[in-house]
């Protein structure tokens, strides 16, 4: 794994886990592929106990699960987790544009347009990362509007449980299409101060995500 990058100030398991679970979360390690310790170990260039630990920490997250006879894999994400997903993460959304309404200030709906309108740029390409990195930037700039570090560390922990499928989502052009559409949405209304408007915008935001991704199962 030719990015495993050392970090002094982590210990060698925390590093390790995070290595492991962008592998997962990218797709670079695929749903059921097996996480052998021995050959982990050896392409990080450490030993097995840091992998064993951060294949623990991986497993608790439910990113890794462990099969009979088979050892540790690579979870697949079942529809009723994507729903579980999703409807926590539409409760926080609804909390967040309320909050961001409440506390942005005239810099922040500046670089809300220019993310959303940075988004739509992005869209009509066809660098997927790129779209999924535009996307990531819109709903950030949300976040940190909330003035609440714990629930942009919430809401970026359950959009990265649901990283494996946002290129599916995105290679569709008549999606992207409707993602603008709804980043627009959820744009205007926080800028124009409507919670209401904004709490329907970004609920019908994550509504078509779940739709899709239950698609592309």
């Amino acid at each position: 794994m030719e990015d495993f990058q050392i970090n002094e100030y982590l210990p060698l398991r925390d590093v390790v886990f995070e290595t492991l679970r962008q592998k997962i979360l990218k797709g670079e390690l695929k749903p059921g592929e097996r996480l052998i310790e021995v050959a982990l170990a050896q392409r990080l260039g450490v030993s097995r106990t840091p992998v064993r630990e951060a294949i623990h920490k991986l497993e608790q997250e439910g990113l890794v699960v462990m099969a009979p006879r088979k050892g540790a894999q690579v979870a697949t994400i079942s529809a009723q987790s994507v729903r579980d997903v999703l409807e926590v993460r539409k409760a926080m959304e609804c909390l967040a544009v309320c909050l961001a309404i409440s506390r942005i200030t005239p810099q922040e709906r500046i670089a809300l347009r220019q993310a959303e309108e940075a988004f739509a740029t992005a869209s009509r390409g066809n660098d997927l990362r790129l779209i999924a990195q535009k996307d990531e930037e819109f709903h950030k700039v949300i976040y940190m509007a909330t003035k609440n570090p714990k629930l942009d560390m919430l809401l970026n922990n359950l959009r990265e449980q649901m990283y494996r499928y946002r290129f599916e989502y995105i290679k569709d052009a008549n999606m992207r299409e409707d993602l603008r559409r709804e980043h627009r949405e959820i744009t205007d209304a926080i800028i124009k101060g409507e919670c209401e408007r904004a709490k329907t915008a970004i609920s019908i935001h994550i509504d078509n995500q779940e739709e899709n991704i239950l698609k592309n199962l």
